[in-house]
C-alpha cells in the first residue's frame, strides 16, 4: 500500500482524472477528501470508493474562494486527523486566441487554473506543518512548458502553475512539505471530449504524439501517485511530463 496512513484532498475529484486520482489513491490505503463544484457527480465517486473498501469524504469546493479552502482541508483533518497530501487538480480550457480572449475569460481561466492552486496550497500548508511535512501535485500541462495555438489564457495559467510550483517547493521544503507540477499531454478526460470529437482535432492531436495514441487519466493518475507517495521522497520542484513524447520533438 503506498499510500497507507496517508489523508489527501484533491480538488476537482468528482469525474474525470481527479477521480481517477481519488479510487487509486484509495486503493492504495490513503483517506480521500474529494473537493469540487460538481455536487451529484461528487456524491457518487464518494458513494463508488467508499462501497469498493476505500474511504473517501465529498466536500463542496469553489477552488476560486479562500473560505471554501479553508473548510475543505478542515474537513480532512477534522474527519482524518491530518493532511499529507495535496493534488490541486481541478481546472479548466478555453480555446481563443489573445485577440479573441475577452478579459472576462481571462480572469475566469487565471482565477480557476492559477489562483485556485494558490489559495489550496496556502490552506494546506499549515495543515501539512502540523502533520510534519507532505506532497503537494499541482496539475499543470504541456501547455506550461511550450507555446499552443488554440488558447492563451490556458497556457499563462499552466505556466503560472508551474512557476508557482517551483517557489513554493523551495520556500517550504525546511518543513518537510515538497511539491511537484505534472505536465499532461492531450488526455482523453471530460474537459477534452468535445474537442476530441472533432476528428480533424483528434487526428492533429494523435500526429502530434510521437507514441500514436491519447494519454488516459490512468496515465496521469499513476505519475500523480508517484510524486504524492514517499517513493519521490527527494523531489521538489520537479516537472513530471506525461504527454507521450510531445514535448520531445
Amino acid at each position: 500500500m503506498r499510500l497507507e496512513n496517508k489523508v489527501a484532498l484533491i480538488s476537482g475529484g468528482a469525474r474525470g482524472m481527479g477521480a481517477v486520482e481519488a479510487r487509486l489513491f484509495a486503493g492504495e490505503g490513503a483517506k480521500v477528501v474529494i473537493g469540487d463544484v460538481l455536487e451529484d457527480d461528487g456524491r457518487r465517486t464518494e458513494a463508488e470508493i467508499n462501497e469498493s473498501g476505500g474511504e473517501c469524504v465529498f466536500v463542496r469546493l469553489d477552488v476560486t474562494s479562500e473560505e471554501s479552502w479553508q473548510s475543505a482541508v478542515n474537513e480532512a483533518v477534522g474527519r482524518f486527523g491530518k493532511l499529507d497530501i495535496l493534488v490541486n487538480n481541478a481546472g479548466i480550457y478555453r480555446t481563443h486566441n489573445v485577440v479573441e480572449t475577452s478579459s472576462e475569460e481571462w480572469d475566469q481561466v487565471m482565477d480557476i487554473n492559477a489562483k485556485g492552486v494558490f489559495l489550496g496550497t496556502k490552506a494546506a500548508i499549515p495543515a501539512m506543518r502540523d502533520s510534519g511535512g507532505g506532497s503537494i501535485v499541482n496539475i499543470s500541462s504541456v501547455a506550461g512548458l511550450v507555446g499552443n495555438v488554440l488558447s492563451s489564457a490556458y497556457t499563462a495559467s499552466k505556466g503560472a502553475v508551474r512557476l508557482f510550483t517551483k517557489s513554493t517547493a523551495i520556500q517550504y521544503a525546511r518543513d518537510g512539505i515538497r511539491c511537484n507540477s505534472v505536465h499532461p499531454g492531450t488526455i482523453e478526460t471530460p474537459m477534452t471530449a468535445a474537442m476530441l470529437s472533432e476528428e480533424a482535432y483528434r487526428q492533429d492531436r494523435l500526429n502530434r504524439t510521437p507514441l500514436g495514441r491519447l494519454g488516459t487519466a490512468e496515465d496521469v493518475a499513476y505519475g500523480v501517485l508517484f510524486l504524492a507517495s514517499d517513493e519521490a521522497s527527494f523531489m521538489t520542484g520537479s516537472e513530471l511530463v506525461i504527454d507521450g513524447g510531445r514535448t520531445a520533438e
